[in-house]
């Protein structure tokens, strides 16, 4: 694919609809991308894509469909839509956001607001507005308007553009590239193979990282690989009043490569041969220098007999937000890693 065919896919993959637990559209969408290449769906949603090498050392690729979001819990007898969150949100990015919500006849948009400014005391001003004082307005004139339009249960996501900015196109703002960025680098990596592979591969699609990581937990149980390689995303906070040891990886050098995490202590050899193939084939590539989060290596590397994990991040601006922000170079960058790890790497 050309760097404006990436792009392209990456736009489409983040403006899909697809919280946790709702990621049916996305891997639909996944499927279509990936032409004849023959799509395994298992009981939870997960898909997989192997590319047989039998009695290989089998490896496993994964990111993650599902994206940050909102459940229904309540409607209003005023029509409100009360919610909670999927994942881990940030409630000062909230107010005034526009949505997307799952729909009994398709998806509607939706705001989510809280008492304006004008009418909150003094007390209330100084305070974070919790989530439980928030509602989504989806134009609804009573509860009976509402519940015609959208039920219990049914999910929301951020609604925004994905927009190529800076003076030479270098970045790119949109919701969802937690982990949509790594679904379109496994698709663009599937599209680039060669015939001749050392491992057993498996592309996987997952499901619910961002409650419970528990898809990547059925699908190693089932593979059991020998191998992982997890693509992410990871905050980087690179900010003026943040320290410099607590600024997690750099925009623009490359994907960050993970020693440790909160859930994980990544394979050392794995680590150092990830960090020599890129210097030896000229991609960028930089250590994640601050210990934080987790995904679905956590549980991948427990899985039967254990995994040997790497995990490699897109690093990320205002990550679980309307508005996350990436480099296109680094996104290029861990598609090439991806690609060189798997044609150079032998156990």
């Amino acid at each position: 694919m050309t760097k404006q065919e990436k792009l392209e896919l990456l736009r489409e993959l983040c403006l899909e609809f697809g919280p946790t637990g709702a990621e049916e559209r996305v891997r639909e969408l996944i499927c279509k991308k990936l032409g004849d290449v023959e799509c395994k769906t298992d009981r939870l949603g997960n898909l997989i894509v192997r590319v047989p090498n039998e009695g290989a050392p089998k490896m496993m690729i994964s990111a993650h469909m599902d994206e940050v979001g909102f459940i229904i819990n309540e409607i209003t007898d005023d029509g409100y839509i009360k919610f909670a969150n999927l994942g881990g949100i940030d409630p000062r990015v909230l107010c005034g956001k526009h949505v997307t919500v799952e729909g009994k006849n398709g998806l509607i948009p939706g705001v989510i607001a809280s008492k304006a400014i004008h009418h909150q005391s003094r007390e209330e001003e100084k305070k974070l507005t919790p989530i439980k004082n928030m509602y989504i307005d989806i134009g609804a004139r009573d509860k009976a308007d509402a519940e015609g339009m959208t039920e219990l249960a049914n999910t929301a996501t951020f609604d925004s553009e994905f927009v190529i900015f800076g003076e030479n196109g270098d970045f790119i703002k949109s919701k969802a590239l937690d982990d949509r960025l790594g679904c379109a680098v496994m698709i663009d990596v599937l599209k680039r193979l060669g015939e001749n592979n050392y491992f057993d591969l498996y592309f996987c699609f997952t499901v619910r990282e961002e409650i419970g990581i528990s898809g990547a937990r059925t699908v190693a149980q089932t593979i059991d690989p020998d191998l992982s390689i997890v693509l992410e995303s990871t905050a980087v906070a690179d900010l003026p009043d943040v320290p410099e040891p607590r600024r997690v990886a750099k925009l623009g050098d490359g994907g960050a490569i993970s020693l440790r995490d909160n859930s994980t202590v990544y394979d050392r050899e794995f680590v150092r041969a990830a960090l020599d193939i890129a210097e030896k084939n000229g991609i960028a590539a930089q250590i994640k220098k601050y210990v934080s989060g987790g995904n679905d290596a956590g549980s991948i590397h427990k899985s039967v007999d254990g995994v040997r994990c790497l995990a490699i991040s897109v690093p990320s601006r205002y990550i679980h937000s309307p508005a996350s922000v990436i480099s296109v170079s680094d996104y290029l960058s861990i598609s090439d890693l991806v690609l060189a790890i798997i044609e150079n790497y032998k156990e």
